[in-house]
């Protein structure tokens, strides 16, 4: 159960952390305005209280697993939103880095019960 509440918060955060640079990326460089920006902020501020709600207590930690997290969502949200067609290198890419935070976050530790 703690898997899948780790897995489900780092989805969370992926949308509001993402979703907020998009909307600031919306509003400076699109030109939409203080409204998309504010409201990216708001997001990104968001996306920081989520990540303090994974069961792990360790900062760092948490933080290298997102950043993996990120780089898949990240392609993701381009393929949905934005018509991006990653190749296979940024398929390959995201999958290596999902690797990654499965071992981060999930691999069995000396003294784990």
């Amino acid at each position: 159960m703690l898997i899948a509440r780790s897995v489900l918060l780092f989805a969370v955060a992926a949308l509001f952390e993402i979703g907020g640079a998009w909307l600031v990326w919306q509003g400076v460089r699109e030109q939409r305005g203080w409204v998309w920006i504010g409201a990216g902020v708001i997001a990104l501020g968001l996306y920081g209280f989520v990540a303090t709600l994974q069961p792990d207590a360790d900062f760092g930690r948490i933080l290298a697993a997102y950043g993996g997290v990120f780089v898949a969502g990240s392609l993701a949200w381009g393929m949905v939103v934005d018509g991006f067609r990653p190749d296979r290198f940024d398929l390959i890419g995201a999958l290596v880095c999902l690797v990654g935070v499965g071992v981060i976050m999930y691999a069995r530790r000396a003294g784990a019960a």
